[in-house]
C-alpha cells in the first residue's frame, strides 16, 4: 500500500465528466454567500424584517436570498444585500 498517493478521480474531475461541475459550484458558491449573509445579520442582530427594509424589498424576496437551495439571485440582489449588512461584494474572473 502507497501512503499519500490519491487513487481515482477528485470530485471536481467526476463532476465534469458527468456535466455537473457548473451546476454544483453554482449551488455551493449561492450557499456560501447565503450561509455568510445570516451569520452576518445574527451577529449584528438585524431581523429578516429590518433586513427587507434595508434592501428595500419584500420579506419574500429576502426569504429567496437566504434560501441555500435557490440559486436564482440576480447580482444587483447581492450587492444590495452586502451594503445592508455593511460589507461589500467581490466577484471576479479567474
Amino acid at each position: 500500500m502507497v501512503k499519500g498517493k490519491n487513487i481515482g478521480s477528485t470530485l471536481e474531475s467526476f463532476l465534469k465528466e458527468e456535466g455537473n461541475y457548473e451546476e454544483a459550484r453554482s449551488t455551493a458558491i449561492k450557499r456560501v454567500i447565503s450561509w455568510q449573509l445570516q451569520e452576518t445579520m445574527k451577529k449584528q442582530h438585524i431581523s429578516k424584517s429590518e433586513m427587507a427594509r434595508r434592501m428595500n424589498t419584500s420579506r419574500a424576496q429576502l426569504y429567496r436570498l437566504l434560501d441555500p437551495e435557490n440559486d436564482k439571485v440576480q447580482l444587483d440582489t447581492l450587492y444590495k444585500a452586502a451594503s445592508a449588512v455593511g460589507k461589500e461584494l467581490h466577484l471576479e474572473l479567474v
